[in-house]
């Protein structure tokens, strides 16, 4: 745990008030939490190698810490097909997102229906609670969610995934495998954890979780929000 810690110590040193979201799943992704296969490209040179490695179609998304929402700065391109495509918005983002950008993140485009989230608030009385519900848009109209106090055993997330209205999201769905319930019991565990070892970890949101069509959920967009550890 020791570079974790040492990854946080120096992103509060810089003056961050989050990780980055390649930073963001790279620590999450220590800890277990499964995560999309992505590259930090630096240019467009090592964008194209990136892709290639990844594999066409990918997403390309501006990297920084202060760039918490992105979409709704125009800063993510989804479904780029081949070189062509990437170096158009490569040229797009790097062009809205202007300097201080980390660099562009190359990912894979994960392929699923179902979008799920998995999140750590910090409650005043009770301390880091997890979070587990309803993904993407769904999250602000349904506020379909459950929440647990960490630590969480076994039977707090399996009874986490029976809790949300929805359900039999986690069910076959619509020509999809069944959501793989021990990874999703194994990530709410461990971002219950997390809270409990970093108190410098203000909140973690994860959404999308996306359930892959062969069941397995993978993290999408991540987010670990961080806060002075008050001595």
């Amino acid at each position: 745990m020791a570079r974790e810690k040492e990854m946080i110590a120096k992103a509060l040193k810089q003056g961050q008030k989050a990780l980055s979201e390649y930073e963001s799943k790279e620590f999450l992704k220590s800890f277990g939490v499964p995560v999309t296969r992505e590259i930090l490209a630096r240019d467009l040179k090592e964008a194209k190698k990136a892709a290639g490695q990844i594999g066409y179609p990918v997403v390309l998304k501006a990297c920084a810490w202060a760039l918490m929402h992105k979409t709704e700065k125009n800063l993510v391109r989804v479904g780029i097909r081949d070189e062509k495509e990437l170096e158009q918005a490569f040229a797009e983002i790097t062009g809205a997102a202007g300097k201080g950008i980390d660099g562009v993140l190359v990912a894979e485009l994960v392929k699923g229906a179902r979008e799920l989230i998995v999140g750590l608030t910090r409650d005043p009385q009770f301390g880091p609670c997890v979070m587990f519900g309803l993904g993407g848009i769904m999250t602000e109209i349904l506020k379909d969610v459950a929440f647990r106090v960490a630590p969480l055993e076994d039977y707090d997330a399996a009874d986490m995934l029976e809790e949300i209205q929805a359900k039999k999201i986690l069910d076959p769905f619509r020509g999809e495998e069944k959501a793989n319930r021990e990874v999703l019991k194994k990530t709410l565990k461990a971002i219950g954890q997390i809270g409990l070892d970093f108190p410098e970890v203000a909140e973690i949101d994860i959404n999308p979780l996306i359930i892959r069509r062969d069941g397995n959920p993978v993290a999408v967009d991540a987010l670990v929000t961080l806060a002075p550890r008050v001595k």
